[in-house]
């Protein structure tokens, strides 16, 4: 069907542009999608509505029937966290020379480059590293990229993965890394780290996640930098930068890039939550020329004594290269990077260690009072945890479900007898009792 407004849609020309692809079909494009997974049928939608009131109604109804993780007692994380923000990062992230530019990208610039460069700047102080990106999509995106600076690096195409990743996170590295870069896994021991792997000169890097996906902290890091770095691989390590005011920075513990999500540095769950990513390095040219996304940096202008802000090395991205670019780089979160700068500022280094601080502590509490609750297992209790751990039950479903009757969402199911519970600074001591009480009533 052609369509009025899209020319593309045209029979013609969308025959011409096939042709010169290379293929019969648009379905062609989606031969690695299963089968099973594809439509192939109109979708199954209501009449139009005939007003602009209808349409609010219908939304508005829909909206109702979210929960807000505010409104109820929620320790749900894996991924996307409930921490406080500050009022002042919504109000700034809001305003409208940032809120309203493409991808934080005015046509004028109302001080964004300035606002991100004071971003990267205090990212690169809390992470002891030299130069950081501009925010891309997700922590994802941003573990993917990471690993495919890695292999071009070292020209090598294997990456070894630890096993203590999220199911959702590794399927997204098998897609961004497919077809060219294998993933071999990683086994996870007995106290929730890294198991024993050997590293040859076929690996790129071996990638890490501190604390991983059952909130345990990584105590063997220098050694396996040491054990990539004899091989000639790279060290990759994800980590949440709001941890960083407690925990060592993966740099000083011999890691080559650095990687993760901002979305604990001021912003909200919301359906999902705000996120982004960043990628750290040192500053090493060949290393930085790897970089696909922007970088933002400071430079004296003609006149003494003023400085502006602005793109560093442009000629490395897509944007200068096109089809010639390492990746694709598109839409960024700039927005987002905006927003953690104002989360960090507010805070400063003291902020962050106290923060930190107040999160290991009801951290290790929660898994203290529930270790103590008949038919409950602390999983990896020994080991040191950040905002996350992991409890085996009968029945992950049967507790969730009970518990949600009294007003809790008590965590995130990763099998039928593990619960992964979120602690953070917003949960008080009372929290906790009223969690750790509730589970002893549903499981006695």
């Amino acid at each position: 069907m052609t369509h009025p407004y899209i020319p593309n849609a045209e029979p013609a020309v969308r025959a011409e542009m096939l042709a010169a692809i290379g293929v019969e079909s648009v379905e062609d494009f989606y031969t690695d999608i299963p089968a099973a997974l594809r439509l192939n049928r109109p979708l199954d939608l209501p009449a139009p509505m005939a007003s602009e009131t209808e349409l609010v109604r219908h939304m508005r109804g829909l909206l109702g029937r979210n929960t807000d993780t505010t409104e109820v007692l929620s320790f749900l994380g894996g991924g996307c966290y409930p921490h406080h923000v500050p009022a002042v990062c919504d109000e700034v992230n809001s305003r409208g020379e940032f809120l309203t530019a493409y991808a934080g990208e005015p046509y004028e610039d109302h001080g964004r480059f300035q606002a991100l460069f004071e971003y990267v700047s205090m990212m690169g102080e809390l992470l002891e590293l030299d130069v950081v990106n501009v925010p891309t999509y997700d922590g994802f995106q941003a573990s993917g990229t990471a690993l495919r600076m890695a292999a071009r690096y070292t020209g090598r195409s294997k990456v070894l993965v630890t096993a203590a990743i999220g199911a959702d996170k590794l399927s997204k590295l098998h897609d961004f890394l497919a077809p060219d870069i294998e993933i071999t896994m990683i086994p996870v021991t007995e106290n929730g780290e890294a198991g024993a792997f050997t590293v040859d000169d076929t690996v790129a890097a071996v990638y890490l996640e501190s604390p991983n996906l059952y909130g345990v902290v990584e105590t063997r890091t220098a050694e396996i930098a040491e054990l990539a770095h004899n091989q000639g691989a790279l060290l990759v390590v994800s980590a949440d930068p709001i941890s960083l005011g407690v925990l060592a920075p993966p740099a000083t513990l011999g890691a080559d890039i650095v990687c993760g999500d901002i979305q604990s540095l001021g912003m909200h769950q919301n359906y999902g939550g705000g996120h982004a990513g960043y990628i750290a390095t040192r500053d090493e040219p060949r290393l930085v020329a790897e970089f696909p996304s922007r970088l933002f940096g400071i430079a004296p202008t003609a006149v003494p004594g003023e400085y502006g802000f602005g793109d560093v090395f442009y000629d490395r991205t897509s944007f200068a290269l096109r089809e010639e670019g390492k990746e694709w780089v598109g839409t960024a979160a700039s927005l987002w990077g905006i927003t953690a700068g104002v989360y960090l500022a507010l805070m400063g280094p003291e902020g962050m260690r106290e923060l930190g601080e107040t999160i290991l502590a009801r951290t290790r509490y929660a898994m203290d009072e529930l270790a103590a609750v008949p038919g409950v297992r602390v999983r990896h209790a020994a080991a040191v945890h950040f905002r996350e751990f992991a409890i085996e039950v009968a029945d992950t479903d049967a507790l969730l479900t009970a518990l949600r009757a009294h007003g809790i969402y008590a965590g995130i199911a990763l099998d039928a007898t593990t619960l992964l519970v979120c602690v953070t600074e917003r949960h008080t001591k009372d929290d906790i009792d009223t969690l750790v009480r509730a589970v002893r009533e549903v499981q006695g």
